[in-house]
């Protein structure tokens, strides 16, 4: 891979991740304070993700994989992105929003995997490049956080009055745009599959590696996956709305620290998987989940406390040590034939299942929490995820047999 085409991907990547994290974070802030949502209205609108999850390897395996270059569908569907961040950008109720972020992310979730099917394709050695290309979209979402609160100020308490948090969709309609039109000039990436090979659903979802869970620890394993998602789906959905809530300034800017924790971790990971093990490290990640939500609980004095500072930084261990270690985990457990099938089976156990359930739970939870004055018990509402966390890192720690994992940093 020459630099040209690592300079090409690395863009790529920033502008990728750049869309995602210009309205993630805020849109849970944006809807009760700009639209009146309710809390259940809210995990309806954060589920897209979900559903997006479960529709894009329809997109992916019936479009990207035969007939069109992934480059070519990647810049389409960011430009109809950018045409539908407009329209939320302008939607006055909930219900003219929601069906905008549905098409939204049906369209969204798939290029997650069309820019790594583009960067996988340049490279001749993805274990050693990719990490290089990668880090550019963890960048590029902490440059959108630091942009809307250090730059713009859009989330500030002068910012909501005014209804400035609206132009985080117009911010993500023009990077969205740009992508869109960059996408055309990357790296030709033709359809993988060729011929006329008969489509079957079970490749597209991953089911030819159902076999796998008549292994116990991959089963223990798989099921922990699909469970520690309904804690991660609390901090996606409410960790934006709470801070904000609880009067914490610049709340976007302040969950960078999450994404910079993450680059820091990511590198901590092969020492960590290597001297404790498999078993251990998830444990450990699990375990970080319910520190997280006590630090949340107990920090919520209306200021950003050293609680609520390594409740957000330890996102890294949170997110890396768990779904980093499952992607090394079920890699080694699949073997060569049902490598791709089963890294599919999961991301759709998770993202797709998995947070589903976890938004719907946590939208239910967050508004038997409410207050008369439309704010609500934190202090509750967090110790609910923590108390699931650490189930499920229990039941982990007591069902998974130890195993040693092959690892190659």
């Amino acid at each position: 891979m020459n630099k040209k085409i690592q300079v090409q991907l690395s863009i790529m990547m920033f502008l990728e991740f750049f869309i995602w994290g210009s309205w993630y974070v805020t849109m849970g802030i944006y809807l009760p304070n700009s639209l009146d949502a309710s809390d259940p209205e809210i995990a309806m609108a954060y589920s897209t993700q979900s559903w997006g999850a479960i529709i894009a390897p329809f997109i992916i395996g019936l479009i990207a994989d035969r007939y069109f270059n992934a480059e070519r569908i990647l810049g389409v569907l960011h430009l109809i992105g950018a045409i539908l961040m407009v329209q939320l950008a302008y939607a006055t109720s909930f219900n003219g929003f929601y069906p905008y972020i549905l098409g939204y992310m049906i369209l969204y979730m798939p290029t997650l995997a069309l820019v790594n099917s583009v960067s996988f394709n340049q490279m001749d050695n993805p274990a050693k490049q990719f990490s290089f290309v990668r880090v550019f979209g963890t960048a590029g979402w902490i440059v959108a956080g630091l942009a809307i609160s250090y730059f713009f100020h859009w989330d500030s308490m002068e910012g909501l009055a005014k209804g400035y948090l609206r132009n985080t969709f117009l911010m993500t309609a023009a990077a969205s745009g740009v992508l869109g039109i960059f996408s055309f000039t990357l790296p030709k990436t033709p359809p993988s599959i060729t011929g006329k090979r008969k489509i079957r659903i079970a490749d597209i979802f991953g089911f030819e590696a159902l076999k796998l869970l008549k292994n116990r620890n991959f089963l223990v394993f798989f099921l922990a996956s699909v469970f520690i998602c309904i804690p991660l789906a609390f901090y996606y959905q409410h960790a934006g709305q709470f801070l904000g809530e609880i009067g914490v300034s610049n709340p976007a800017g302040k969950m960078t620290i999450g994404q910079i924790s993450e680059i820091l971790f990511m590198l901590l990971l092969p020492f960590f998987f290597k001297r404790f093990g498999f078993k251990n490290t998830m444990i450990v990640a699990m375990l970080a989940w319910m520190v997280r939500y006590i630090c949340f609980a107990y920090g919520s004095a209306g200021e950003f406390s050293f609680l609520l500072l390594l409740g957000i930084a330890l996102h890294g261990i949170c997110y890396d040590f768990f779904f980093v270690s499952g992607q090394i985990y079920t890699d080694s457990k699949a073997g060569p034939k049902y490598k791709s099938a089963a890294q599919g089976l999961i991301t759709l156990a998770t993202y797709g299942v998995g947070m589903l359930m976890g938004f719907w739970i946590a939208g239910r939870i967050t508004d038997y929490f409410i207050l008369e004055e439309v704010s609500h018990n934190w202090e509750m509402i967090w110790m609910f995820p923590a108390a699931f966390a650490l189930g499920v890192s229990v039941l982990f720690a007591f069902l998974f047999k130890n195993e040693r994992i092959a690892y190659k940093s």
